[in-house]
C-alpha cells in the first residue's frame, strides 16, 4: 500500500466544482462562535458537494484568515449566504420547498441512522454552548440526533457536521462509484 500523490486524487478545479451536481442539502449554521468550526464545515461541505451553507446571526463570514486556516480554500468553492437570523434562513428555506431539520437532542428526535427524509433538506447546526436557538427550533420540521453512549452527550459542531453530512450523502454511493 502507498499513499496517493496529489495528482492522483482526481481533485476538481474550482470551475469543475461549481459545475458539478450538488448534494441537495443546505447547511445552516446558527450563531457559531468559532471561525475554525466554520472553516471546518466549509471543508466538509466541499468534500461532499453540499449545495450551500447559510451563515446566520453572529456566525463569522469569509474572508477571514482563521476561517481559511481550516477551510483550505473551500470558501471559494462552496456557495454561502449570510442571514441576520437563523429564523430568516429557515423561513426562506421552507418557502423554497426544503424540509428543515435541527441537529439537536429533543423530544421526538430521530436517531441519525434511522433518518431517511427524501428530497431537498436543510440541516441546522447550533451554537457551541446552547445548540440550536429556540425560535429556529420551533420552525424546524423535526430534529436529528447523533446517538452517543458515553458520559458526554455533545460533540464539537464541526465533528457533528461531518457525521451528519456523511450519513446524508453516503446513500448516493454504490459499488461502482469512483472515489
Amino acid at each position: 500500500m502507498r499513499k496517493l500523490g496529489m495528482d492522483e486524487l482526481n481533485r476538481k478545479s474550482v470551475n469543475e466544482f461549481r459545475e458539478s451536481e450538488k448534494t441537495p442539502v443546505i447547511v445552516v449554521l446558527d450563531n457559531i462562535r468559532s471561525m475554525h468550526n466554520v472553516g471546518s464545515v466549509f471543508r466538509t461541505a466541499d468534500a461532499f458537494l453540499i449545495r450551500a451553507i447559510y451563515l446566520c446571526g453572529y456566525t463569522p463570514q469569509p474572508p477571514h484568515r482563521d476561517i481559511h486556516k481550516t477551510a483550505l480554500g473551500a470558501t471559494e468553492t462552496v456557495d454561502w449566504t449570510f442571514f441576520a437570523s437563523t429564523v430568516e434562513a429557515v423561513v426562506e428555506l421552507k418557502a423554497a420547498g426544503y424540509r428543515v431539520f435541527a441537529v439537536e437532542q429533543t423530544e421526538g428526535s430521530v436517531a441519525l441512522p434511522l433518518f431517511g427524509e427524501p428530497g431537498p433538506l436543510a440541516v441546522v447546526f447550533g451554537n457551541e454552548v446552547s445548540g440550536v436557538g429556540e425560535e429556529a427550533l420551533a420552525l424546524c420540521d423535526g430534529a436529528i440526533e447523533i446517538p452517543q453512549w458515553g458520559m458526554k452527550h455533545s460533540l464539537n459542531i464541526s465533528i457533528a457536521a461531518g457525521i451528519v453530512l456523511w450519513e446524508l450523502v453516503r446513500g448516493r454511493f454504490t459499488a461502482n462509484t469512483k472515489i
